[in-house]
């Protein structure tokens, strides 16, 4: 390694901070960060210290730092104007990683309904179902909103700007992927929704939430089709025949996504309900 004492030639100086001597030239040309000293040789050379310079300047070009805002705090050494900076630049990452969950979350779901609706048309199985977040809207209220006899669309309308209304209100991640709750104790169809439903990401004190409880859950796929009627039917008889106990209310939620959802052989949809244990 090219070291001398006190000093390092730019390749061994590349290699403690985890660089190129290319970024290092580059850096140089910019002004950001240039040689401690140049030897008899015509090297240039660097002091152990600057590598807390090349540190911070790779930060804040992460970051998105104009380059004028980084030479200003390299060379003025100014504790408040340096603060300041840092602030926006923590700011600025905050907001980044608020976009990186959000696509995370959408992603995720978007994944986990895919692989579900993958499963076999109207077969029921049993499985465990962790707890989901969800802001249910109710139906009666959502009807209330719009003018009679308006149709699916204007429904639709309604319950994404309700969602995301109360989204920003309360700070919540959503995919908007529509679902339904369906009343306990009745037949599970369109004319028996309670609520309309959308995931979020975390609880909220929002008086619209609602969760979904962990649980075993008997669930079937319905594909190809938006008329769930016999989905319903088939998740009714299941439990008839194998004598088992529902809890709670019947769940519906598209599993197909926005992006296939648009075209009906596509559609999937997973129907669920909560066992007794």
């Amino acid at each position: 390694m090219e070291r001398k004492t006190g000093r390092l030639a730019s390749g061994a100086f590349a290699a403690l901070c985890g660089t190129t001597k290319e970024t290092l030239r580059h850096y140089k040309d910019l002004g950001l960060l240039s040689p401690a000293r140049r030897g008899e040789n015509g090297y240039f050379y660097y002091d152990p210290e600057q590598f807390y310079d090349y540190y911070a300047i790779a930060i804040f070009r992460q970051t998105g730092t104009p380059l004028e805002e980084i030479r200003r705090c390299l060379r003025g050494q100014d504790a408040a104007g340096t603060l300041s900076l840092l602030l926006e630049q923590r700011e600025r990452l905050a907001e980044e990683r608020r976009k990186l969950e959000q696509m995370e979350f959408v992603l995720s779901g978007m994944i986990g309904g895919l692989e579900l609706g993958a499963e076999p048309d109207l077969v029921p199985r049993t499985a465990r179902f962790e707890a989901e977040h969800l802001l249910a809207l109710p139906a009666e209220e959502l009807e209330g909103l719009m003018d009679p006899g308006a149709g699916d669309e204007a429904m639709l309308m309604t319950v994404l700007e309700r969602c995301r209304d109360l989204c920003r209100a309360y700070g919540l991640r959503t995919d908007y992927q529509l679902g339904a709750i369906h009343r306990p104790g009745e037949p599970a169809g369109p004319g028996t929704i309670s609520h309309l439903t959308m995931r979020v990401a975390e609880r909220t004190d929002c008086p619209y939430y609602r969760e979904k409880p962990a649980g075993t859950y008997l669930h079937l796929c319905c594909r190809g089709r938006w008329d769930l009627t016999r989905g319903y039917a088939a998740l009714a008889r299941c439990l008839v025949d194998r004598g088992l106990e529902a809890v709670g209310s019947v769940y519906a939620g598209d599993l197909a996504g926005f992006i296939l959802n648009g075209v009906e052989a596509n559609a999937a949809t997973l129907l669920s309900v909560r066992l007794a244990e």
